[in-house]
């Protein structure tokens, strides 16, 4: 059973990690990551070592920004003494390629414990909408 300070400190985790990446701290977001990690989301999955996560990074400076976020319906889960699981909503105000835009987002992390640190090992992020796309499909 997972103590309420056990949670905390997984979701103050997750919002350092954000945090990072409004303060383009790229550096401090590599600390936090395993060395070996993967992430799903709207362009697919990509499997990351701490130099690809730096490369993303810095080539992603010139097209967006992410200036602020909001996390909210967040879970948190403990599969093993050693895995954490935290999900969420997010809503996020960013700068896309000069356009302000908010995006509203449902993602999940999973974290694992190695000599007593944590690290996040998963990221996944689904852009909220419709469940079959509808609500992004444009008329030819």
């Amino acid at each position: 059973m997972m103590t309420h300070s056990e949670k905390q400190e997984i979701i103050d985790l997750e919002q350092k990690f954000w945090r990072a990446m409004v303060d383009k701290d790229v550096e401090g977001s590599v600390a936090m990551l395993a060395e070996e990690s993967i992430v799903a989301g709207a362009q697919g999955t990509a499997l990351l070592r701490h130099d690809d996560y730096r490369g993303m990074a810095r080539q992603g400076e010139s097209h967006w920004q992410l200036k602020s976020f909001q996390f909210d319906d967040v879970k948190v889960m403990f599969p093993s003494k050693d895995v954490a699981v935290i999900a969420y909503t997010v809503t996020e105000e960013m700068e896309v390629e000069g356009e302000a835009l908010t995006l509203k987002a449902a993602d999940a992390t999973t974290w694992i414990r190695d000599d007593g640190s944590w690290l996040a090992a998963l990221h996944t992020e689904s852009v909220l909408g419709d469940p079959f796309g509808r609500d992004r499909i444009r008329a030819s």
